[in-house]
């Protein structure tokens, strides 16, 4: 079995859960810790940067779908050609937080691009949608990339200087954008939703009750000093996303 039908399975189950070590995040030490954690707590994918070193380190280290993540299509097929299971286009945080931001335009054109570059290689393709479009241009670029074949839509919400709320109003104030913008996608195209951006223990429940078959999770766990921390935190996500599939299972 290959290993991204694991992730495929849970995704179907609605059930998957990707851990996100960070698009920009090029401490291997920390993406190790990440990613061991990943593995030992049964979590469906890790997602790590596009850097070639570290996909080749990574890979060496664990068996569990790996997702390669960029906004380069270069920097996606090279992944592919160093053993990344998966590759999603997008992860735009660390770019708003310069002040750059994309359009439903400029991410199909890059999806195009990657896939004109791949030339028929089969791999996992995972689009993250611009959490700040519209919500009707937000459901046409889905329509779009479902055309294409891709195969999961992640959504997300927003990257704020603001100060927000303490407590759990202040995880739910990270998370609203991205959570609604799951239900919108949800009620209007095909393709299984992840939802990331400010999913934590807390607010992941709200995400699968959103329609979402996955989630990701990045600094909830990645900001963690202790893999003992990460562990649990990720065990908490998992169990989240069982109940989810759970619930899911009975109602069919």
């Amino acid at each position: 079995m290959a290993r991204i039908d694991l992730f495929k399975q849970h995704l179907q189950e609605k059930k998957a859960v990707k851990i996100i070590a960070g698009i920009d995040n090029f401490d291997i030490q920390n993406i190790k810790k990440v990613v061991t954690s990943a593995e030992n707590s049964g979590a469906s994918a890790v997602d790590i940067c596009a850097k070639e070193e570290i996909v080749k380190e990574i890979r060496s280290i664990t068996e569990l779908p790996l997702f390669v993540s960029s906004i380069v299509p270069q920097e996606l097929v090279r992944a592919v050609e160093l053993g990344a299971d998966a590759i999603e286009l997008g992860n735009f945080d660390v770019l708003y937080k310069k002040g750059i931001s994309f359009n439903a335009k400029e991410v199909l054109n890059l999806v195009k691009e990657t896939l004109t570059m791949l030339n028929g290689k089969e791999i996992f393709f995972s689009v993250t949608i611009p959490g700040e479009i519209a919500v009707s241009e937000q459901i046409e670029l889905a329509r779009e990339l479902e055309v294409l074949g891709i195969d999961l839509i992640q959504t997300e919400g927003h990257f704020s200087k603001d100060s927000q709320a303490d407590g759990v109003r202040g995880l739910m104030e990270r998370a609203e954008l991205t959570i609604s913008n799951t239900l919108e996608l949800t009620r209007n195209i095909e393709l299984p939703i992840m939802t990331a951006t400010g999913i934590n223990p807390t607010t992941a429940p709200f995400a699968f009750a959103a329609g979402a078959s996955a989630i990701g999770a990045g600094s909830c766990i990645n900001k963690m000093d202790s893999t003992l921390s990460m562990m649990a935190t990720i065990k908490k996500l998992v169990e989240i996303a069982e109940k989810n599939a759970s619930k899911t299972l009975e109602l069919v």
